[in-house]
């Protein structure tokens, strides 16, 4: 009996990225980032919204590219002719979606942590100005990766016809 690797169709290639693995990167992120601030939290700046927005402008970036590329694939205009979308770019989007899961996972534990101990301290100045920052981050985090889920989606290639059933595209032999 062959064990396969878990993030591995059986042949070998790279499978789409698993929630569940999100998941748990975004519950390290978390556990280290609140072990980090409970010990220096006094050390720390003031954290603004638009230091952690950075995350909601790269989750809006991927989720026009995923809707260019949905676009592209459903017209049937991925190929190596130059006006097409060439299949390496769309290999680089898919090596995007899957880094920016990460990341986006990542951002979401470990500001949601802060937040979390943020909002137990009480009457503290710095944690006050801090909020709002550190939930704009957890939201951004959230946006990015689900962003990021969506263009790894959108850059699977089509079911192949003759898979189904179907008679395969004549014109391309």
């Amino acid at each position: 009996m062959t064990a396969t690797p878990p993030d591995n169709d059986a042949d070998g290639r790279l499978g789409p990225t698993k929630v569940r693995d999100l998941l748990l990167w975004a519950a390290a992120a978390a556990v280290l980032a609140w072990v980090f601030v409970s010990y220096n939290f006094g050390d720390l700046p003031i954290i603004r919204w638009y230091t952690s927005a950075v995350l909601l402008v790269l989750a809006a970036l991927e989720a026009a590219a995923a809707l260019m590329v949905r676009r592209r694939v459903a017209d049937d205009e991925v190929g190596q002719a130059q006006e097409q979308l060439h299949p390496v770019t769309v290999a680089r989007l898919v090596a995007l979606a899957k880094a920016s899961a990460i990341l986006g996972a990542v951002a979401a534990g470990a500001w949601a942590a802060i937040a979390l101990y943020l909002f137990r301290l009480d009457d503290v100045a710095s944690a006050n100005a801090s909020k709002v920052g550190t939930v704009v981050g957890a939201i951004g985090g959230v946006a990015l990766a689900a962003a990021a889920l969506w263009l790894e989606q959108c850059c699977r290639t089509p079911e192949d016809p003759a898979d189904e059933g179907q008679v395969a595209n004549p014109d391309v032999a």
